[in-house]
Formats: C-alpha cells, sequence, structure tokens
C-alpha cells in the first residue's frame, strides 16, 4: 500500500480519525511531532495520571537514592536506559530511531542530587527541572524518560485502544520494560501492535497528556521569569551555560518559578496535533483570496496556495485530516497539492471510497482565471492506486463548459471523479463554517451529486 505519510491505522485499514480517539494516532516513517509533559498527569482531576505522575517522580528520585548509596554505576545504567523510548514515537525524528543519552551527560545529571542540597535532601518533585539546570537535556528526553518509568501503563492502554478499534496486535518481546517494583529494567513478553516497515512494538500514548513543549521549559523560565525577575536592568543577559550554573547554585529561584507555573495550572493544556483556524481568521482568509488577481503579478499564486491551504485543512476537519501539503513541478512551475487522509468518517466519504478506491483525497490549487484541460489531465495522473480515482482542484473561476465535458468524459472512459471548486463554493464554505449549522464537507458533497447527476446513466 503506498499512502502519502502513513499512520499505523491507515495501514490496517481502520477507519478512525484523530477527533475520536484518545492517543495520538502513530505515522508508520516518522514520529508524532509532540511530547509526554509530565506536568500534566501531575494537574490532572484523574487521580490514576497522578498516581502515573508520582510513579515517573519515585522512579527518577530512585536515581538519587543509588547515588546516595555508593551506587553510582547502576544510577548510570538505569538512566541510560530510561533516556529514549522509540516505542511511543514521539519527537522529530525522520526514522522512528531515537539514541540514549551518553554516560557523561547521565553522570551530570545525577550530579544534581550531590550539589543542590534541597535536592539530595528531598529529590525532585517536577524532575522536567533537570532542563533549568543541566545542559543538553531536552524536552524530548523528559518525555522519554517519563514513558519509559509508566511503560507498564501505556502497555494496558495500547492494548484496550487496539482492541477498541479493531488494530491488530501480535506477540512481542519488549526488550526494556521498567518495573517499578525492582526499579530495574528487563524483557517481558505482550502483545502489542507493529510497525509494519520495522515490525518493531508501537506503544500507543493518551492525547491528554500531550504537548509541543513542557509546561516547565527553559525559554518560559528564561523568558519570562529569569528577565523579568531576576536580571538586573542595564546587565548583559549571560550564556546558557553560566545561566544553568546560576540556577543550579541559585535552587530556590528554580523552586520558584516552579511553584508559579503551579499556580498557573489552569493554563496548562495539552495540544492536538491540529488546530483549526479561528472563524475570524476564516473569513480574513477568505476574503484575502476572493481579492487575489489571477496568475503570478505580486506571488499571487503563492498567496493564493497559502490562504487555500490553512482555509481548507481547517474547514474540512474533523472529518478529514490533513495528511500533508507537497509541491512537484509541471514543466518547470511549482504546483502545490494537499492530501487528506479519508477515514471515511462521513457517508459521503465513504461513498468516494467505496467507489472510487479514494484512500487519500489529493486537492489541486490552480490559481488561474480559466481551469484548462491541462490541469485536469495532470490531477489525471494523480489518480491512480496511492489516492484513487477521485481528487478536487480548487481554483477560482467556474470550469468552462468544455472542461465540465472532458471531466465527465473522463468519468465515462475510466471511472474518475474530478470535482471542481471555486471562490464561490470556499466562500459557502466558509460561510457554513462560521455558522455551525452544518459541516462545510457538504459543500463538497453536494459538488459531488451534482457531478453525479450530469454523469450519463
Amino acid at each position: 500500500m503506498s499512502i502519502t505519510r502513513p499512520r499505523l491505522n491507515d495501514f490496517y485499514n481502520v477507519p478512525i480519525t484523530q477527533e475520536e480517539v484518545d492517543f495520538a494516532i502513530p505515522f508508520v516513517d516518522e514520529d508524532i511531532p509532540l511530547y509526554l509533559d509530565p506536568f500534566l498527569l501531575w494537574k490532572s482531576p484523574s487521580m490514576q495520571d497522578n498516581s502515573l505522575h508520582l510513579l515517573i517522580t519515585n522512579s527518577f528520585n530512585h536515581l538519587g537514592h543509588l547515588l546516595s548509596k555508593g551506587r553510582e554505576k547502576d544510577a548510570i545504567e538505569l538512566l541510560i536506559k530510561a533516556s529514549e523510548c522509540n516505542e511511543v514515537g514521539l519527537g522529530n525524528s525522520k526514522t522512528k530511531e531515537g539514541k540514549r543519552i551518553g554516560e557523561k551527560l547521565a553522570k551530570n545529571i545525577l550530579s544534581q542530587f550531590s550539589v543542590i542540597p534541597q535536592i539530595q535532601k528531598s529529590g525532585f518533585i517536577h524532575f522536567e527541572e533537570i532542563q533549568l539546570l543541566v545542559d543538553n537535556f531536552s524536552k524530548d528526553r523528559v518525555s522519554d524518560i517519563a514513558c519509559n518509568f509508566i511503560q507498564s501503563f501505556l502497555i494496558d492502554f495500547t492494548i484496550e485502544q487496539s482492541e477498541k478499534y479493531g488494530i491488530p496486535i501480535e506477540k512481542v518481546t519488549l526488550k526494556n520494560l521498567y518495573n517499578s517494583k525492582t526499579n530495574s529494567f528487563g524483557d517481558e513478553d505482550t502483545h502489542l501492535p507493529l510497525n509494519p516497515n520495522t515490525k518493531k512494538p508501537i506503544l500507543f500514548t493518551p492525547k491528554r497528556w500531550l504537548r509541543h513543549i513542557p509546561w516547565i521549559n527553559t525559554d518560559d523560565y528564561f523568558d519570562n521569569y529569569y528577565t523579568k525577575n531576576i536580571q538586573k536592568e542595564g546587565d548583559v543577559f549571560p550564556d546558557k551555560i553560566k545561566l544553568l550554573n546560576f540556577n543550579r547554585q541559585n535552587y530556590d529561584i528554580v523552586q520558584a518559578y516552579t511553584a508559579i507555573r503551579e499556580k498557573q495550572l489552569d493554563n496548562c493544556k495539552n495540544d492536538p496535533l491540529f488546530h483549526q483556524i479561528p472563524i475570524t481568521s476564516a473569513k480574513r482568509k477568505i476574503s484575502t483570496i476572493t481579492k487575489l488577481p489571477t496568475g503570478k503579478i505580486d506571488n499571487a499564486d503563492r498567496k493564493f496556495e497559502d490562504n487555500v491551504c490553512q482555509l481548507m485543512t481547517s474547514m474540512v476537519y474533523p472529518h478529514l485530516d490533513f495528511a500533508q501539503e507537497q509541491s512537484r513541478t509541471e514543466s518547470g512551475v511549482q504546483i502545490r497539492d494537499l492530501i487528506f487522509y479519508n477515514n471515511k468518517s462521513y457517508d459521503f466519504l465513504k461513498e468516494i471510497y467505496e467507489t472510487y478506491s479514494c484512500t487519500q483525497i489529493v486537492m489541486e490549487l490552480k490559481n488561474v482565471h480559466e481551469v484548462k484541460q491541462e490541469h485536469v489531465l495532470q490531477l489525471n495522473r494523480y489518480l491512480k492506486e496511492q489516492f484513487g480515482k477521485f481528487g478536487i482542484i480548487v481554483t477560482r473561476n467556474r470550469p468552462p463548459d468544455k472542461v465540465k465535458r472532458n471531466i465527465i468524459d473522463l468519468w465515462s472512459a475510466h471511472r474518475k471523479c474530478i470535482l471542481i471548486l471555486d471562490d464561490m463554493d470556499l466562500k459557502q464554505m466558509a460561510q457554513v463554517f462560521e455558522s455551525k449549522q452544518r459541516n462545510p464537507i457538504d459543500i463538497i458533497k453536494k459538488k459531488y451529486i451534482e457531478f453525479t447527476r450530469a454523469c450519463p446513466s
């Protein structure tokens, strides 16, 4: 199966949308660009989440306990094993393979348990504070360490969600599973979904725990706390290494910052994988689109593509999850396409899936005064096994009759369906998007019904 930016459910032909499931749907070839933030477990009203946060914290502080007992080697080994969790597939890796930290960084992290008196005495409450104390300890380490310490829960969660939605699971041996009773890593046989390419196990992560950056993070600390409360007027802002040294020597300041972040917990929300643009923004974009000249004057073609991309991805959500945009060259001209996953979440989408084998919907954007046969043929070349036999051209004006006839002829000869949306259709979609009385995708459905009625019986 050839799918653009395939997700696990697409490979197994499981028709779910990101909106309807409780976990972030894993990509097959790349990581999910989000991270588990332990703070979301700490602030959660769920006692289960609070317990898991306590488990993460206790497991991390156990490293300090080992250090205090002279077992530095054991602590280093545990921390290195905890530093990478490829099974969850969170982060920015394009290969789904991360690297563990080295011994030098592990020693540096563990040294905080001995050089900072407050930590030596009581340990961490939010271990993500390490970001403010140690260089090269980034948000992906926070996420991976937290995931590793609660892997047992993630296994149960993944099995439950897989059974709920019919995602196949297979017997597999996890090589790096943390046991919170023995505070050690070991092997365990279980059943999990497998990556169809690598045959490696996959763990699902609840969406409610995911953010782009942790709530406690270095940028927020330096920009919104240090510069306003610690840095004196006229002082030169020190480099990061000096700031980290300052934090280690003044840990009470880090604790004060953390206390403020705790008080701001109501503002701490999980990040969805996709944000719809607000209605006001949608209205501005449709106004911009309709005022643009056709062609390439003052980069009008690029502006048209940028605005349609942001507008369309929001208006068809959550019925269509956005896969990606891509540019290609036709005779030296860059052409922008939008590609959506078709998860059959609507009757119209189910019909084009069954009738035209449409697994992904490709939309071709044309800022031209008049759509011509060559544009139809360009999209037609796309409509093969990868996407099925359904596609959409988004352009500025109603197509001329000869193009309409060509599209019908294409259907008659090859049973391919090409719809053409213009400025008026986009306006209607934006109006429906604003009114919330119906779904904007109904406008595309209406065009499809008009198309089918025009086809010969």
